[in-house]
């Protein structure tokens, strides 16, 4: 099974035509009733990342703010791979201490031998048989949040509320069309129309959601939700690999008072920055896409102070977790290497 293709996700294509996502091919569900056999169960399953993916990303704010560290393992992968996938170089004797293999592709393979597609993070895969159940990014955070209920921390928030899916459901795909998958178009795209429609489209759609955080301080209602987390994780990789590397270079986000602010507040507020790894997102972008950097030279910016600023975005109201609680201290075992904190 060959390796991801350089785009972090594995599920996509690139080269003399433009740049297209495939759907997840592994879309099984993990549900509270079971029906496509995997039930929601306490320690049965690992959450496979890589905290430079910022489709990855999202279970892992996810995972965190709801509690489900002992519920759901969290695996995480090297943020540089090689010709055989995701890699568990980090771990001890490069193997993963849970499922007890070297690469990601081990668990695609005994799920679906020969599977021609990409190996893609996030992933989860079923402990005791070592398969892969589901690498459907984009359902994945959205059963977290309703189907693994019964095993929420006390005082978990809702993150997508039942009254409000229809609007988060709709600015979730505005997002995802012209910002988290935008950027790809335009960091991978071979021709200079192609690029410009892309890099046009990106900085369109980042106006539009200015101008409505300007007035609110959450994407959807006056709390967090999935809307806020799909656009925090490309937000939080602009200035460092999108900017620069992917040609998105309008403007920075630093320089955008609006949305600056809007990210800083998520940083800083508990699940979401203590889980991103600016070194290895870093490493990722300029070392595996060697297409658009050869040199695999990594930047030594942008400077991460900012990030802990004051963004006075409390003005505007709105209460984070809801009539629930923050998220309690990061685990040990999860927490950040300092090279990667901001």
């Amino acid at each position: 099974m060959g390796r991801d293709d350089g785009t972090g996700e594995g599920n996509s294509a690139y080269g003399r035509t433009a740049f297209t996502r495939s759907k997840s091919h592994f879309a099984d569900r993990i549900t509270a009733d079971g029906r496509d056999g995997w039930p929601v169960e306490a320690g049965r399953y690992r959450l496979v990342v890589s905290r430079a993916c910022p489709w990855a990303s999202r279970a892992v704010i996810s995972r965190r703010l709801l509690g489900l560290e002992d519920a759901l393992s969290l695996a995480v992968a090297d943020p540089v791979q090689d010709d055989r996938s995701w890699r568990f170089t980090l771990d001890p004797d490069g193997r993963d201490p849970v499922l007890g293999i070297r690469f990601l592709s081990e668990a695609y393979d005994r799920r679906e031998t020969g599977y021609p597609g990409g190996v893609s993070v996030p992933a989860v895969v079923d402990v005791p048989s070592g398969k892969l159940v589901t690498n459907d990014y984009q359902q994945i955070t959205l059963d977290l949040a309703t189907e693994w209920s019964a095993l929420h921390r006390e005082g978990a928030p809702d993150l997508y509320p039942s009254a409000l899916r229809e609007e988060i459901d709709e600015v979730a795909a505005a997002v995802y069309e012209d910002v988290n998958n935008g950027v790809y178009r335009a960091g991978f795209a071979t021709g200079q129309a192609e690029y410009e429609a892309a890099c046009a489209g990106v900085f369109r759609r980042l106006e539009w959601l200015a101008a409505r955080l300007e007035r609110q301080r959450y994407l959807v209602g006056d709390t967090i939700t999935e809307a806020d987390i799909r656009l925090f994780t490309t937000l939080v990789r602009f200035d460092a690999v999108y900017h620069g590397h992917f040609k998105c270079n309008r403007w920075k986000l630093t320089e955008n008072q609006v949305l600056w602010a809007y990210a800083r507040d998520l940083f800083q507020t508990p699940g979401f920055g203590d889980t991103v790894d600016f070194d290895h997102i870093k490493r990722h972008y300029y070392q595996v896409h060697t297409g658009i950097n050869p040199t695999r030279i990594v930047p030594l910016g942008p400077d991460l102070a900012g990030w802990h600023a004051p963004h006075g975005r409390e003005r505007l109201g709105g209460r984070p977790f809801g009539d629930g609680t923050p998220p309690g201290p990061v685990p040990p075992r999860e927490a950040v290497p300092s090279a990667g904190r901001a």
